[in-house]
């Protein structure tokens, strides 16, 4: 879970018009309190599955270096790194 007490740092924004009426149309569907708090989980959403992409790619990244170290051959890291990345 989520820290609420976490330091926060406020931010502007321009947004188009017409997407802030679909933002402000879908927050009501979605019964949430407002747009900040739309916009915060659609950053949210992103942001996590981008961390996991990261993460994703830096273990493909170090595993290629520790492969590498150990002088296995190079067509072997690549068909390891495809198949796993």
């Amino acid at each position: 879970m989520l820290n609420k007490d976490r330091p926060q740092k406020r931010i502007s924004l321009d947004i188009p018009t017409d997407v802030l009426e679909d933002l402000e149309r879908v927050a009501r569907d979605k019964e949430m309190a407002g747009v900040h708090a739309l916009i915060r989980y659609y950053v949210g959403q992103g942001l996590r599955k981008d961390i996991v992409e990261l993460r994703r790619k830096n273990a493909l990244n170090q595993a290629e270096e520790i492969l590498k170290k150990h002088e296995i051959d190079p067509k072997i890291i690549d068909e390891v790194i495809a198949a796993v990345g």
